[in-house]
Parts: structure tokens; C-alpha cells; sequence
């Protein structure tokens, strides 16, 4: 009975630094979709906040609201008055590389108080 085990700490080294850059990765593209995640939230809180004025300034809430979602690198899904508050939903796209690309999205309400 031979016991050789030469290239065992080869294989055994390939395969640890494929995992640490595997788990690298899934930690990146984790942090890439929460970082999507926070964009929306702020742009729709800041379209709606925007619009909101816009509306009691007497101008266009939705055409204002655009303009400050799109400052924000986030498209304008869906603006809408309801009764004295806007209500938006913004969207940021963002690419998961070999999951594809999504899109991050989030509503927000503003009016007076």
C-alpha cells in the first residue's frame, strides 16, 4: 500500500480560494442590490416630497417629481395626486451579472400635515 499524497494541499488550496471568491461575489452582489435599494427609497421620498410642493405651488407634481427621480438616477414609475399628497414609485435599475438585471422599487407619500 502506497500512501502518497502529493497535490493534495494543491487541490485542497484551489478549492478554499474558489470559495472564498465565490462567497466574495455573493457578498458584492448582495451589497449591489441593497446600495439599488436605498437609491429608490430616497428617490421616491424625494420625487414625493417634491411633487408635494410642485402641487401646492399650483404647478405640474408629476412633471417636478420626474425631473427630481431622474436627478437621482432612478426612473419615475408611477406618480399619482391623491387628494392634497402625491404618491410615487421610483425604480433603479441595476445589473446582477450572471442572475441578470433587476430593478430595485419603492413608494412614497407626501402632502401637508
Amino acid at each position: 500500500m502506497v500512501d502518497d499524497d502529493d497535490g493534495f494541499m494543491t487541490v485542497s488550496t484551489a478549492f478554499a480560494v474558489a470559495a472564498v471568491l465565490a462567497l466574495t461575489v455573493a457578498v458584492l452582489l448582495v451589497g449591489r442590490a441593497a446600495v439599488a435599494a436605498h437609491s429608490a427609497r430616497s428617490a421616491a421620498d424625494l420625487s414625493a416630497l417634491a411633487g408635494a410642493h410642485a402641487l401646492r405651488a399650483g404647478e405640474d407634481p408629476c412633471a417636478v417629481a420626474s425631473g427630481i427621480a431622474g436627478a437621482n438616477r432612478a426612473t419615475l414609475a408611477s406618480c399619482r395626486v391623491d387628494g392634497l399628497d402625491v404618491v410615487t414609485r421610483a425604480e433603479v435599475s441595476i445589473d446582477l451579472g450572471v442572475l441578470g438585471a433587476r430593478s430595485a422599487s419603492a413608494v412614497a407619500r407626501a402632502g401637508p400635515v
